[in-house]
């Protein structure tokens, strides 16, 4: 398990996927404004990718459940996705759920994903893509260093509106790791 200060990120479990179905994925209006495609019902029981995890498929991509350190409970998801081992890059996303919002988890599990890629991984740049109205992803990838790169404007289609896009990096060597890492 890698971990931060107050989460850790592990290997999808499968008692993982009822809870990630009901309180992430269910929910029409934060689903769409985390997928890049309009939202879909997801069957009990389904092979979806965003949920169940197949080791042997996607190198590109590797998903991790939250949780949090005191207690071990899931509280969410985190993925490094888009990897490019050529130009030694790659992409930040996560998804908490509803309970555990507002809680300074999300800077912490971003930190821990720039340990996870910059360490681990070895790559040279991380990159977030959010929505310019999503004010705590902005505030967690700010914090961690991640700077303001473009506004990608009208580019995402969201519950019957375009919506703007903020485009934000970090250079491995402007990263400043945490004392844990």
């Amino acid at each position: 398990m890698l971990k931060g200060d107050k989460v850790g990120l592990r290997a999808r479990h499968e008692d993982d996927i009822p809870v990630l179905l009901t309180e992430l994925y269910d929910d029409v209006v934060n689903s769409s404004r985390a997928e890049s495609g309009p939202w879909r019902p997801i069957s009990p029981g389904s092979k979806d990718p965003r949920l169940v995890v197949d080791d042997n498929k996607e190198q590109g991509h590797v998903p991790f459940s939250v949780v949090e350190l005191d207690g071990g409970t899931l509280i969410g998801t985190a993925t490094l996705w888009g990897i490019d081992n050529h130009n030694r890059s790659a992409h930040i996303g996560l998804g908490l759920l509803p309970s555990s919002r507002g809680k300074g988890y999300g800077t912490d599990v971003v930190a821990v994903l720039c340990h996870y890629g910059f360490v681990v991984r070895g790559l040279r740049r991380l990159q977030i893509e959010t929505l310019s109205d999503n004010a705590a992803m902005l505030r967690s990838a700010e914090r961690n260093g991640f700077v303001r790169e473009g506004v990608l404007r009208s580019s995402a289609w969201v519950m019957g509106e375009f919506l703007d896009e903020v485009l934000l990096g970090l250079l491995v060597q402007d990263w400043k790791p945490g004392p844990k890492g």
